[in-house]
């Protein structure tokens, strides 16, 4: 087993869409809005400052209408190719009060505008690993790429 085996919980699609439009659907905030968390669960705001060191704010909304702010930071952006965040940090380099994880997209041309997505989400510890496996990491995640390639398909 590789650390990244004991931190690591990766989901990976295969889009009939080329990377652009994913890196744009993680990087605008109206798109951001469509696909982000699974329904019935909505996103009452997002603030995004894509770029090195720029923060994020993403208000997931319950069903019944319940707020959760998510803060963080991104650590690398690379153009329709690679964002990196993390909720080590809230905004310029202010630490949060308990970093959970960073996560890593990486988009691949496939060719023939399709791409490969690959999420990956790292933590600090192996027992935020489970726990986030236990809030249903693979479900969750995998319903919002579900989501996200509908919204792909809609041009």
């Amino acid at each position: 087993m590789t650390v990244d085996d004991e931190h690591e919980l990766v989901l990976v699609r295969e889009f009939d869409a080329p990377r652009e439009k994913i890196f744009k659907a993680w990087t605008d905030p109206v798109l951001m809005k469509e696909w982000f968390v699974p329904r019935p669960w909505s996103i009452a705001e997002a603030k995004l400052d894509v770029r090195p060191g720029g923060s994020n704010l993403i208000v997931m909304r319950s069903p019944d209408g319940q707020e959760f702010p998510n803060r963080g930071v991104y650590l690398e952006i690379v153009e329709n190719e690679k964002i990196v965040f993390t909720d080590a940090f809230t905004s310029a380099w202010v630490p949060s009060q308990k970093p959970f994880f960073v996560a890593i997209i990486l988009l691949e041309d496939l060719g023939n505008g399709r791409t490969k997505y690959t999420a990956k989400a790292r933590h600090w510890t192996a027992a935020d690993k489970e726990e986030h496996e236990k809030m249903g990491f693979h479900e969750g995640w995998g319903k919002c790429a579900d989501q996200l390639a509908e919204l792909l398909a809609r041009g």
